[in-house]
């Protein structure tokens, strides 16, 4: 993550955009880790800006997604599943974005992108499918924008600290990134509707 770090402080969004679209077609990048260190540079005083950091994330993300969907249309799943263990398409990793594909759809492609060992997969198998590229990216678009949005927030929230909190919850504690969007998520609803309910008893 240091060397991460180092791209980020010398080149900036460049290394972040570049960073962000090498990850998604499948080079191993700390996704989540980069981004909510990249919030955490959007503090006050910090290096980078929350809006262009934002904008440069997501179009990272895309450039990623529109290679894998491309290649994943122009190879086919036999080379796939043939050469994909070179970036990490390990067979195994494959079938099991393959399960996900044929039960949900294009909702893998917009919420795949929270589940370790399946993101990167399903934009590759969305291509193999032949989906129409304007359902693609719709699907995968949302998908990018939410993602992005959420931890790009969680760092800038969070802080300094939010890279090492990422870096523990990951090593230590098992929780996996949906239970932690979960959990983020649901108190932020109850919060929401309880300051809505106070403002309305006024």
């Amino acid at each position: 993550m240091d060397e991460i770090l180092l791209l980020i402080e010398s080149y900036g969004y460049i290394a972040l955009y570049c960073l962000l679209a090498v990850g998604i077609i499948g080079i191993p990048v700390p996704d989540e880790i980069l981004m909510t260190t990249v919030g955490s540079l959007t503090v006050t005083g910090g290096p980078l800006t929350f809006g262009t950091s934002f904008i440069v994330s997501f179009a990272g993300t895309m450039t990623g997604m529109m290679v894998s969907y491309y290649l994943g249309k122009s190879v086919g799943k036999p080379f796939l599943y043939r050469y994909g263990k070179w970036v990490k398409l390990t067979p195994q990793r494959l079938e099991r974005a393959e399960g996900w594909f044929k039960k949900y759809g294009l909702w893998t492609v917009a919420f795949g992108y929270y589940v370790p060992g399946v993101r990167h997969f399903t934009c590759y198998l969305a291509g193999v499918s032949g989906v129409v590229l304007w359902r693609y990216l719709l699907f995968a678009g949302s998908g990018a924008l939410v993602w992005c949005l959420t931890f790009l927030s969680l760092g800038h929230f969070i802080g300094y600290n939010a890279p090492a909190i990422m870096e523990l919850v990951h090593h230590y504690m098992g929780i996996s990134v949906p239970i932690i969007i979960a959990v983020l998520g649901t108190g932020g609803y109850i919060y929401w509707r309880y300051r809505r309910k106070r403002a309305q008893s006024h």
